[in-house]
């Protein structure tokens, strides 16, 4: 798949695969200036190549982030002013990422993603964990951000992007992850993308409730699950679609409490919406093998355990035989600490790393 369908061009040599680990503080434009002046010295440029609809999707989106988020509007403006380009094109290429970016020549979509995502609460222990798949090209350009912005949450997020992500942990305990679920063009309204959520509650919300409030007044732009977890164990996975959305509350057991998104609506009242209609990339499948081995499988050692799961070891999780389709990285937040694992690549094949960052920050080395 050529990177340039997202409107990307890398003009310098290949490297090896490893995350990009950068910190930003301070004001938010001027954040937006140090990563354009990142850009400009990788000479990494930006064709934006929009079609009408996703451009007047674009303007109309960034009215709306402006409004509930202008604070993210100022540090895009930072990079495209840093970068010279346009910044209503810019931002309106950020917006259409995971909502409506498609190959502008046959009109098929580009948005393809088969991530897993999990929280869950035991003996005391607050832990979450993901899979990122996507094309491998993205695990070039994936980041490990860390974030203090001054009058904002402090965060960690992880991104296949920019300034926006799959998911993150801020200085309270607060993870926020989403999963895409597949969205006819004609159903998409203007609003925010899964990933502007993402960084939105990381940056704003200081537990679960307050993340769930926010949450609900935002106009989202196309399908997606956004899972929700803090340190005193309250865990949600928020159903979205364009005109509505549905909170599915933690699974309790014996064992504890678990909640799970992946690509697909787990409720069978949102079930309807998922256009994907079952080309999910196993969603159905991963959610089984993550809430099974809950109940048999998480031992006491939950790092231990909840690396085996990620890696396959309990069931089809990361095994994808397609060589354009990998997991790009693994993750595991412990809530409670801050302390942050991941495995930049293949779990099966990379090890998983700690990142203290957050953790130093909230309490010192």
């Amino acid at each position: 798949m050529d990177i340039r369908k997202y409107g990307l061009q890398l003009k310098r040599k290949r490297r090896t695969h490893k995350m990009y680990h950068l910190r930003l503080k301070g004001e938010h434009y001027q954040m937006g200036v140090k990563r354009g002046t990142i850009f400009q010295r990788g000479n990494i440029s930006f064709p934006l190549h929009l079609d009408t609809f996703q451009l007047e999707h674009g303007k109309q989106s960034e009215k709306i982030l402006r409004k509930f988020f202008p604070e993210v509007c100022e540090e895009i403006r930072g990079v495209s002013d840093t970068i010279g380009a346009d910044y209503i094109s810019f931002i309106s290429w950020m917006l259409c990422m995971g909502c409506c970016m498609y190959n502008l020549e046959n009109n098929i979509p580009v948005e393809i993603r088969g991530c897993t995502a999990f929280a869950y609460s035991k003996d005391g222990n607050i832990i979450y964990g993901r899979n990122n798949d996507l094309p491998p090209y993205l695990r070039d350009g994936s980041k490990s951000e860390i974030y203090s912005p001054i009058n904002g949450n402090r965060f960690n997020i992880t991104t296949s992007s920019f300034i926006n992500g799959e998911e993150g942990l801020n200085e309270h305990g607060l993870a926020v992850a989403m999963t895409f679920v597949m969205t006819r063009l004609e159903k998409i309204k203007p609003g925010f993308n899964s990933c502007f959520i993402v960084r939105y509650l990381l940056e704003k919300a200081n537990n679960t409730e307050m993340a769930m409030a926010l949450l609900m007044e935002l106009p989202i732009a196309s399908n997606c699950n956004i899972l929700l977890a803090d340190r005193n164990g309250k865990m949600v996975v928020v159903e979205c679609t364009p005109t509505q959305k549905r909170v599915r509350e933690a699974v309790t057991s014996d064992n504890g409490n678990i909640v799970c998104t992946v690509n697909s609506f787990t409720s069978d009242e949102y079930a309807p919406y998922d256009d994907a209609k079952g080309d999910d990339y196993d969603s159905a499948k991963r959610y089984k093998v993550v809430m099974d081995s809950f109940i048999d499988k998480i031992t006491d050692d939950y790092f231990e355990t909840t690396t085996r799961l990620l890696k396959g070891e309990y069931g089809f999780m990361c095994q994808y035989e397609d060589p354009n389709f990998q997991t790009v990285w693994s993750s595991i937040f412990n809530l409670k600490s801050l302390m942050v694992y991941r495995a930049e690549g293949d779990p099966r094949k990379k090890k998983f790393v700690t990142d203290s960052r957050l953790h130093d920050i909230k309490f010192g080395k």
